[in-house]
């Protein structure tokens, strides 16, 4: 199986990067998060997913191995196929969805487009537990985190700020330090706004 690529980025499109390893150059699929994580630069490191079907050999491509972990168990959801996973994963960061599982949100996971109200639950059930103890997280804690993170995006929203865009920062304060207070979130996001 073919673990990441390392190599000469050819191509960059929002759902797909064409990357020259040793001459050879791969056509990997990839999720709107993994786009927004690749610079210009002319040399970078994919972690590949490589999905073996009677018809089609197709690699998926990721910025960072906990998204092909998030992807991966995305995959094991009957019902989710590699093109829901990577829809999800171009919705939603990696973090988000494994938050939203992890507490159980149904609703963040049916507002992505394509996923019904019995497919959010699916999700939800077949991986709650599987998350919470591969990332070690207390569920208490991460219903906490949702709750200062919700009142720091509304504050920041009533501040005039796109939700989108402060979500973005939220979500990469959050990744450094899980525990801050939604004060905390609010100032350091107005300081990265």
């Amino acid at each position: 199986m073919i673990t990441h690529l390392n190599g000469r980025l050819l191509e960059k499109n929002p759902t797909y990067v064409v990357i020259e390893c040793a001459g050879i150059g791969y056509f990997v699929n990839i999720s709107l998060h993994t786009f927004s994580q690749l610079s210009d630069e002319e040399n970078i490191r994919l972690y590949t997913h490589l999905q073996v079907k009677e018809d089609a050999h197709t690699l998926f491509g990721f910025a960072e191995k906990s998204e092909r972990e998030i992807f991966r168990l995305l995959l094991s959801v009957s019902g989710i196929g590699s093109s829901t996973a990577r829809t999800m994963l171009s919705s939603l960061s990696p973090l988000q969805i494994r938050d939203a599982i992890a507490s159980g949100d149904v609703p963040v996971i049916q507002a992505i487009k394509g996923i019904g109200a019995k497919t959010a639950q699916r999700v939800i059930l077949d991986l709650k537990d599987k998350i919470i103890k591969i990332y070690d997280i207390d569920q208490v804690s991460t219903i906490s985190n949702n709750t200062n993170k919700e009142e720091a995006l509304s504050a920041l929203e009533v501040l005039g700020f796109v939700r989108k865009q402060s979500e973005k920062v939220v979500d990469k304060i959050l990744s450094q330090n899980a525990s801050l207070s939604a004060e905390e979130i609010i100032k350091l996001a107005l300081k990265n706004l």
